[in-house]
């Protein structure tokens, strides 16, 4: 898939015809052009290209047109047609010399998390309320038109293509919640949705919906609220509906200085997070902001202090590593920042209630 920046005054037409002159040519580089969106407003194009490599595409729109891409990378039209809904051309209305398609690319992600490697019922019952869960959300999506594009057991990842749509169904999804899972399995009902919006190929993006999807998820896993949005979507869907109402206390709105702070935040503690001598003055230090500015802000955010903020995303880390069975207690521990193995065994004892060899004993099979 490439991209193209086009010039302000491009029309549907126009591109229809470039799109011909690629493939009256395209034979001449070993290429195949599937189909093309186009975002009339934002001024972009995306080409969806079957070729050998990234010159050969390029070579082809040098010859066929001189309009040359700005990006390129490698797909998977099955995911392509996940998100974007189609791998090919829409059919030729009839009469039309022109196959013209002014069919946009922008789309809305969905990420939705649940489950916590922890739940545990006796018999089957935690089989039963699982199952009900995902019938209930596939349901949902259905109804509301968005595209599973992913899905595990804890996870979605969906695309819709109206923003009144993916809003809407997140608030039902997170309301038929408590109808679906018992009362006294609060665990059961820690469920995230994280919504964003972009375009198949954001400027540093290597994979399609990159920067958007690792939003939508930084979104689900760091935030306190059950449902976020960005500032973006809430204006797009206000301007969808006007007069709306948005639940402040159901969805988080992100600012876009919040925005800005949470890729910040990630960005630097993905990296580091494996560190043991990582500590608050380190952390606050190498952010650029004084030990309260920073409390201040991951509080707003997330509701805990730096410290807190860290562990937590320590062990939930860890505990991720013993449910997939990525080591021993010993090697996870070291490798989630923890140099001591008894300290490792207090600290996730006193968030999950459980050692980890007794998580182990009790949640592996």
């Amino acid at each position: 898939m490439d991209r193209h920046e086009l010039p302000s005054e491009i029309t549907p037409e126009a591109l229809a015809e470039l799109h011909q002159k690629d493939l009256a040519i395209e034979h001449k580089h070993d290429c195949r052009g599937f189909t093309y969106w186009l975002d009339l407003d934002k001024k972009y194009a995306f080409c969806l290209i079957e070729a050998p490599n990234k010159e050969a595409v390029y070579n082809m729109h040098h010859e066929s047109h001189g309009d040359l891409p700005t990006k390129i990378i490698e797909v998977e039209p099955t995911i392509v047609g996940s998100f974007l809904g189609r791998i090919s051309d829409p059919e030729k209305a009839k009469d039309t010399e022109l196959n013209i398609i002014n069919d946009p690319a922008f789309r809305t992600i969905m990420v939705i998390e649940t489950g916590n490697y922890l739940n545990r019922t006796e018999g089957n019952q935690y089989n039963v309320f699982t199952q009900k869960f995902h019938n209930s959300v596939t349901k949902t999506l259905n109804h509301f038109e968005g595209r599973i594009v992913k899905q595990d057991n804890t996870s979605y990842l969906v695309s819709f293509k109206s923003v009144s749509s993916a809003i809407l169904c997140a608030i039902k999804i997170y309301s038929n919640i408590k109808y679906i899972t018992p009362k006294f399995e609060k665990a059961f009902r820690n469920l995230k949705i994280g919504l964003t919006s972009g375009v198949p190929l954001a400027k540093d993006d290597e994979k399609i919906f990159e920067e958007t999807i690792t939003l939508a998820t930084r979104m689900c896993d760091v935030i306190k609220n059950p449902i976020v949005i960005t500032n973006e979507l809430k204006k797009l869907y206000e301007s969808e509906n006007k007069n709306a109402y948005i639940d402040q206390d159901l969805i988080r709105t992100l600012k876009p200085n919040e925005k800005d702070f949470l890729t910040k935040l990630m960005n630097y503690l993905e990296i580091t997070w494996h560190d043991v001598s990582l500590n608050i003055e380190k952390f606050s230090s190498d952010l650029g902001y004084s030990k309260s500015q920073l409390n201040r802000k991951l509080k707003s955010l997330t509701g805990k202090s730096p410290n807190n903020f860290i562990m937590d995303y320590r062990l939930n880390n860890a505990l991720k590593l013993l449910h997939d069975q990525k080591g021993n207690i010993s090697e996870i521990a070291f490798e989630t920042g923890f140099n001591s193995l008894a300290y490792f065994s207090k600290c996730f004892k006193k968030k999950f209630k459980i050692l980890p060899s007794k998580y182990l004993q009790q949640h592996i099979y």
